[in-house]
């Protein structure tokens, strides 16, 4: 069992920056991946970034390249999502996930945190 729980959405203008944050706990040697994902109003949920634990290796979705940068401090098993540059469409609840398996580009992740509102205002 692992718990997430993210912190830092709030409102901010377009093309401002907003840095998320996702502390794990519990069973977190099982863990090979965390992502990120958000769900827009009216829209289905859908992945934003990963990281790989062991290796580093990352992913995005096309979306954010260039804008997101996804970390992870695995000494203090968080993982922090640093977003720049951020657009009306970025508006959504996201959501930090944990998988415990390959494929990491998936959105059947094993655990799931509550969420935490990011609104971008134009």
């Amino acid at each position: 069992q692992v718990q997430l729980v993210e912190s830092g959405g709030g409102l901010v203008q377009a093309g401002g920056s907003l840095r998320l944050s996702c502390a794990a706990s519990g069973r977190t040697f099982s863990s090979y991946a965390m992502g990120w994902f958000r769900q827009g109003p009216g829209k289905e949920r859908e992945f934003v970034a990963a990281i790989e634990w062991r290796g580093g290796r990352t992913y995005y979705a096309d979306s954010v390249k260039g804008r997101f940068t996804i970390s992870g401090d695995n000494a203090k098993n968080t993982v922090s999502l640093q977003m720049n540059s951020l657009k009306p469409e970025d508006t959504a609840i996201y959501y930090c996930a944990a998988k415990n398996s390959r494929p990491i580009v998936t959105n059947r992740y094993d655990y799931w945190g509550q969420g935490t509102q990011v609104t971008v205002s134009s």
